[in-house]
């Protein structure tokens, strides 16, 4: 979402005259864009704005310096008082008003924070995507969140929740395979929670691969009670929709799960895990575990690590818990895992999930699968890329292969993060 933004904030600029350029010293903006989902994030931002300080006082760069996105939502006070460098605040729903923020300070030079915007959708701005690879691209289909985990500050940063139009989501992509982009990945905090005036997501993404039929489609991130058979069979209809689910679990443990406010029991979880498996049989799934949380005991953790045994995830994405300020944790709960425990756990888990994730790509040796050129591998003549399970295949080939390109590929050998494979043939589209 904030490589999302960080287009959208380009696309507004350079709309005006503007021109992206990596060179500081050439720079008479610049934007930090920020996250508050874990404390490590909002530690760099902290660093880079010391930095920054530093260029502009001791260094005597000339630049307005403008903090962006979650944190200056969330600690618009604190970092007005964390550095004078900072020349204005804005949070994630007001980017329109960059334009009239930058003049105006160009004139008067006094600090500006400006608030938070409920009903922003950015409906009629086409991002620019100079951050993506020329391939892959995201398109934003929701804003903010309502599910208010006792953990997350998102809902607090990012405001209520609110879908795009269909018609103008339909126009986005349209612009993005005019681009060349040969993949999207439809984002928000909750995707399946998608409706706009009788359409759902199972109804919006059924539209986007009829109507796109040669562009491979992804979508995240999804919520385990909102995830429906219906989307679960829009997905095995159509071959350009990727056979992938990323389903963040977070906990095993009911006791847990009640107390991160997810609104769904183990049981539930794996029911939908069942139903992906038994409607997609090829599709992998991915995941989100968070140990260490507030009143977790040991048995709490064992069940997490025997749903992952029971599941085995594809891949996962894997964090302690750090009390976020704002969040109904911190302000309800206690901090009752010691950092030590956390770590250990995390540990585990971590190990756990390598091997899961060998166990899982094994499985696909032998087998040719479809691959979307993203990259070049480290290696001469080595290509990288992705199919529809969204692993990782790497390949070599003597020939030269325009990025973009879909190929076959025999997968030979397997990683827990990557397949290793042989290239069969060239598609041609």
């Amino acid at each position: 979402m904030n490589i999302y933004d960080s287009e959208l904030v380009a696309s507004i600029l350079t709309s005006e005259g503007y021109k992206i350029t990596n060179d500081i010293n050439q720079a008479k903006i610049v934007l930090i864009n920020t996250c508050s989902v874990r404390e490590h994030a909002e530690d760099k931002v902290l660093n880079r704005i010391k930095y920054l300080e530093k260029l502009k006082f001791k260094d005597g760069k000339q630049f307005l310096l403008g903090i962006i996105g979650c944190m200056s939502q969330r600690l618009k006070d604190d970092l007005i008082n964390f550095s004078k460098a900072i020349d204005f605040i804005v949070g994630p729903d007001n980017y329109r008003n960059l334009i009239k923020i930058i003049n105006e300070l160009l004139i008067t030079n006094n600090k500006i924070y400006c608030q938070e915007n409920n009903s922003e959708t950015y409906e009629d701005i086409v991002p620019k995507h100079f951050l993506s690879n020329g391939v892959s691209t995201y398109i934003s289909i929701t804003r903010g969140c309502e599910n208010f985990c006792s953990y997350c500050v998102v809902p607090y940063v990012r405001g209520k929740e609110r879908s795009k139009k269909p018609e103008n989501i339909i126009k986005e992509i349209t612009n993005a395979t005019l681009q060349g982009f040969k993949e999207i990945v439809l984002i928000g905090q909750n995707v399946d929670s998608y409706y706009y005036e009788g359409i759902n997501f199972p109804m919006l993404l059924k539209k986007i691969a009829i109507n796109f039929p040669n562009l491979r489609i992804r979508f995240t991130t999804n919520h385990p009670k909102d995830l429906t058979d219906e989307l679960i069979e829009v997905i095995s209809m159509y071959p350009n929709i990727a056979r992938h689910i990323h389903l963040p679990v977070q906990s095993g443990s009911n006791k847990i799960l009640k107390l991160m406010n997810r609104n769904y029991t183990r049981e539930y979880y794996l029911n939908r895990i069942k139903r992906i498996k038994e409607i997609i049989p090829d599709c992998t799934i991915s995941t989100d575990i968070l140990v260490g949380f507030c009143y977790e005991s040991e048995n709490d953790f064992l069940e997490t690590l025997s749903l992952m045994e029971e599941v085995i995830f594809d891949q996962a994405f894997m964090f302690k818990y750090s009390p976020r300020k704002g969040t109904y944790a911190y302000e309800n709960y206690e901090d009752t895992v010691p950092e030590e425990i956390k770590i250990q756990r995390l540990q585990k888990v971590i190990s756990l999930q390598l091997q899961h994730g060998l166990l899982s790509k094994q499985k696909a040796i032998g087998k040719t699968y479809t691959v979307l050129i993203e990259n070049y591998g480290k290696k001469k003549n080595q290509y990288l890329g992705r199919n529809s399970q969204n692993q990782v295949i790497i390949f070599e080939s003597s020939d030269s292969i325009q990025l973009g390109t879909y190929v076959n590929v025999l997968i030979e050998k397997a990683t827990p993060a990557t397949l290793i494979g042989k290239l069969i043939e060239i598609i041609k589209i």
